[in-house]
């Protein structure tokens, strides 16, 4: 049953959503919903030896470039489509290091490996692999247990700016869709760890707005899973000089501290965004 408003009502469609947004985000709300409502800014992977650019959302490669790679032999982008972040990932990771981009999604998992046969060199091509496992449950298969130094994790989410711009989907939503895929985030997730060597690092990230389905699924591992740490707890993530020179990226404010991570939201960060993002090391 959806959530219900102090008069009884139901949270449904557009006015439902915008109680359930307002109710969290108070008077920054009217701004914040502006800025999700204003054309995105795209950063553009460095096009090089007639490869093609690509291009994506600044705060996506900000995040991305959190996920520490050097003397990382093992990579995994979980729910890699449509190419993105594997591209980042791919234009950071050692040149002896093996990248593995999976999408469950047959035609997601089709714009993928065009993705990556457009915008990276053969040489770089020759380390990634392309799979459509079902992410979530992955870590039953024998040899993935503990088989993976780093893993980004961009889990599907409510994606408010795309339902903000959609009459039928801001129509049909609902608190329940939150819900929905908080337990769906949830299930990677744990998969994703029991995937993760000792000692190595797991980036989490949503371009959602909601603590349900950012720092609640990050509280829940903690809690789960004792080795489990917060790796930026006492540190401010910043941008890799590297990240800078492959990608025309716009300088993009500090990102803001929540409890279990940082979010970058666009009325705050010149129209980047949203994203949020957890590093989680892996200790014994």
């Amino acid at each position: 049953m959806g959530k219900k408003n102090a008069a009884g009502a139901r949270l449904k469609g557009a006015e439902g959503f915008e109680a359930y947004y307002s109710a969290l985000f108070g008077e920054r709300w009217n701004a914040l919903k502006a800025a999700l409502g204003a054309a995105p800014v795209y950063a553009s992977l460095n096009a090089r030896d007639g490869l093609e650019p690509y291009f994506l959302d600044p705060a996506s490669v900000f995040a991305a470039a959190q996920l520490p790679l050097e003397g990382a032999e093992r990579v995994l982008d979980m729910c890699a489509a449509p190419g993105g972040k594997t591209l980042v990932l791919a234009s950071r990771m050692d040149s002896d290091a093996r990248l593995q981009s999976n999408e469950r999604s047959a035609a997601r998992r089709q714009r993928l490996v065009q993705v990556v046969g457009a915008s990276l060199s053969l040489q770089v091509q020759e380390r990634i692999s392309v799979t459509g496992f079902d992410g979530a449950r992955m870590c039953t298969v024998p040899q993935n247990a503990e088989a993976f130094d780093r893993i980004l994790l961009d889990a599907p989410c409510s994606s408010e700016r795309h339902v903000l711009s959609d009459p039928k989907y801001l129509a049909e939503w609902s608190p329940n869709r939150v819900k929905s895929l908080a337990m769906e985030q949830w299930a990677l997730l744990s998969s994703a760890y029991r995937m993760l060597r000792s000692g190595g690092y797991l980036l989490y990230s949503t371009c959602a707005l909601a603590p349900a389905e950012n720092d609640e699924v990050i509280a829940r591992l903690l809690k789960k899973f004792p080795g489990a740490r917060l790796a930026l707890a006492e540190s401010e993530p910043a941008l890799p000089a590297d990240v800078q020179d492959s990608f025309a990226l716009p300088v993009i404010p500090a990102p803001e501290r929540t409890p279990c991570g940082f979010h970058i939201l666009p009325d705050h960060s010149a129209a980047c965004g949203p994203i949020w993002f957890s590093l989680i090391y892996k200790g014994d």
